[in-house]
Parts: C-alpha cells; structure tokens; sequence
C-alpha cells in the first residue's frame, strides 16, 4: 500500500495510547520514538529476539505465520487500535510469528526494557494491555475460523472492512498477489471473489488499487467473522475509557 505520514503525528493517534489516563499517558508519551514503516519491512522475524514494540498511528502491520516450505498466512493485523509485540509483556521476548508492514505509514516505538518495567508496575497501562491481547487472541482464533469454513469471497470482505476500520479513505493500494499472501491462498481465488464484488458494485479494482464504493454492502457480503473481531475491539476501547 501507499505511504500514509501524519502531517502532525501524535501517540493519541493510536487508540490503545489515547485511552490511558492523562498521568499514564505522559509518563509513557516522553518515552516514545515516530519511525518511519515502509512497506514490506519486517519487525520481527520467527525466533528472534524482539527489541521494541510497536504502535502504529498510520501504518498497518500484518502477523504472519510461515510455513518450512515457505507457505504464509495472515494470523491478524495491527493497525492504530492496537500494538505490535504482546511477547514482550507476556513473558517472553521471542514470537513464533513475523510482523511484517503491510501498509506503509507511520509507528510509535517502544524499548522492550521501558515496556517491561511499566507493565510490571501494574495499573492502567497494564489492564488496557491485557485487555488488547484478549482481543488479539479473539482477532486469531477467528481468522482460523472464517479461514476453515468461509469462502474467499467472505474472507475477502471481512479483511477489506477490517483494513478500512484503520485507514482515513476508502482507496486501498494493493495487488492481489499481496492479498491472496495475506489470505494463504492462491492468486485466481482472489481474482474470482474481486470480481464478483466488483460486478455487485461493492468495490473498484484496478492495477493494484480497490476502492469500496458500498461499505454497506461489503458487510451485508461478509461472513459474522468481521463483527465478531470488531465487537471485540470496540469493547476493549468502551471499557478502558
């Protein structure tokens, strides 16, 4: 996808770092670095030691499982709800997954020692960060689900809505070879499922862009897998405020 860069980045732009109290946020705020995403980038890689966590205000970030043939699949993705790198507060400091950018923007980063230290102080911070890993949890166990029983055309839709709910427009730059990846599944697969949308009128594709003309109708065409995961966020966000 296309770079997005705040013109006046600020932490509040992500919202797990806007719902902490004003002293919380403080604190944490003078401890945070703006770097640059770029596309393609990887974070983490499967087995690595992890040195920072990751929260996006622009940029989206797509956890990936990887296969030894090399085979991937998108698990979940992290955009400005949420934080990349839950390992790091949750005991360990290695992930069995990669974080890899898949839309270009902008992140706040966090040294895992600083992370570490806050979250064992207890508090807000900690109650909102458990709160966003129960969500992350119900994010994966349902992408496994629609991946299981759902068509391609309603994963489609549930990550098209899903990708949407962290982006200002309505435009999306991306190839199908690069969404069929984040699907594990084959490229004519996607092709087909674009395509019927596109004939409903729901979404524009061409070379490598999808704009949603019906948002409205690309929820009516999903599976219950996109509410499920959005009742969850919306939740985890009501009951920290």
């Amino acid at each position: 996808m296309a770079s997005i860069q705040q013109t006046n980045p600020s932490p509040k732009q992500n919202h797990l770092l806007a719902a902490l109290p004003a002293q919380d946020f403080e604190r944490l705020a003078s401890r945070l670095e703006l770097v640059p995403m770029a596309l393609g980038q990887m974070l983490y890689d499967p087995g690595t030691q992890m040195r920072h966590a990751f929260f996006p205000i622009s940029s989206i970030v797509s956890l990936h499982y990887v296969t030894e043939s090399g085979a991937s699949a998108e698990t979940a993705g992290v955009g400005n709800e949420g934080v990349v790198g839950i390992a790091l507060f949750m005991g360990g400091d290695t992930t069995s997954s990669s974080a890899v950018v898949q839309t270009a923007g902008q992140a706040y980063r966090l040294d895992r020692h600083i992370l570490k230290e806050l979250f064992d102080e207890g508090g807000a911070l900690q109650r909102l960060l458990l709160r966003y890993t129960q969500a992350l949890m119900t994010q994966m166990a349902q992408t496994a689900t629609c991946n299981r029983h759902h068509s391609v055309e309603q994963q489609l839709c549930r990550w098209l809505l899903l990708t949407l709910d962290r982006l200002p427009d309505r435009e999306l730059v991306m190839t199908q070879e690069l969404v069929a990846s984040m699907l594990g599944v084959r490229r004519e697969s996607v092709t087909d499922a674009a395509g019927r949308l596109q004939s409903l009128g729901y979404i524009r594709y061409r070379r490598g862009h999808i704009g949603v003309l019906d948002r409205e109708g690309l929820e009516t065409a999903a599976c219950e897998c996109y509410g499920v995961v959005k009742k969850e966020l919306d939740r985890l966000l009501s009951d920290v405020r």
